[in-house]
């Protein structure tokens, strides 16, 4: 006979912790209803966590160890790769942890009252700050915080668009609001946030000379769409005009 050791346990009552409470919500799924779903006692799951905030706690710590590792590879690189690595890496983990990033939202109410609540806002802190860049300036810092969200509201509110669709008109988007000021130290002459996004795409040097499967379908469903021309894709892709064309006359690689 086989038994089940105290981890597969605890993994069980955190799957399906995260079931109910991104149907109900937490505040409205009470532990003796994981219990049963379980087919476990109460107290079977209080011994693995004594409280119902462990739960939430216990979810939300994957997310919040990507992003605390996410900033700190990208803090000690400079702002230009800096920025853009941060505010990629960024949509990566929240559609990464898209469900748990979902239950947050429902409950942020009472995530405010906890220690979850000031860890987020330390991490929020540390990224506006990176995006802003040294000695920036009231917008600039303004425009980093609006990046930040724009870098996680969506997998919220778009939780039935496709992953690889939504990452690139998330990155798309954040490059034209960042693109008008010409990062940090832009002033009042800037760009229009388009021509700089279509500026940046035409920058060959130190831009990927090859696409990954997720970036070659999305690239090709966007300009069969007609919604992106081939500068926009590049731009919200992070490649060079010309990778975005020998993928879409299929000289590049299939797959």
């Amino acid at each position: 006979m086989t038994v089940e050791a105290p981890d597969d346990t605890r993994t069980r009552i955190l799957r399906v912790a995260l079931d109910l409470f991104s149907q109900h919500g937490y505040q409205r799924t009470s532990l003796r209803q994981i219990a049963e779903r379980l087919r476990l006692t109460k107290a079977a799951i209080l011994y693995h966590f004594p409280a119902k905030e462990d739960l939430l706690t216990a979810l939300t710590e994957p997310l919040l160890v990507d992003l605390e590792t996410l900033l700190d590879a990208t803090a000690a690189l400079p702002l230009p790769r800096a920025r853009e690595a941060l505010l990629a890496g960024w949509v990566d983990t929240m559609l990464t942890h898209r469900r748990s990033l979902g239950m947050l939202f429902h409950d942020i109410a009472m995530v405010s009252r906890g220690r979850t609540y000031h860890r987020l806002m330390q991490i929020a802190m540390r990224a506006n700050e990176i995006v802003a860049g040294p000695d920036a300036g009231r917008r600039e810092r303004v425009r980093a915080v609006q990046a930040i969200a724009m870098c996680s509201d969506p997998v919220v509110f778009f939780a039935d668009v496709p992953e690889e669709t939504l990452r690139a008109d998330m990155l798309d988007g954040v490059r034209r609001l960042l693109g008008d000021t010409g990062g940090a130290a832009a002033g009042d002459g800037a760009q229009p946030a388009t021509d700089a996004a279509r500026a940046a795409a035409r920058r060959g040097p130190g831009r990927p000379r090859s696409m990954g499967p997720e970036q070659v379908r999305t690239a090709r469903r966007l300009h069969a769409a007609g919604t992106h021309s081939v500068d926009d894709i590049a731009a919200a892709l992070g490649v060079s005009r010309a990778t975005v064309y020998r993928h879409l006359d299929g000289s590049g690689a299939e797959y």
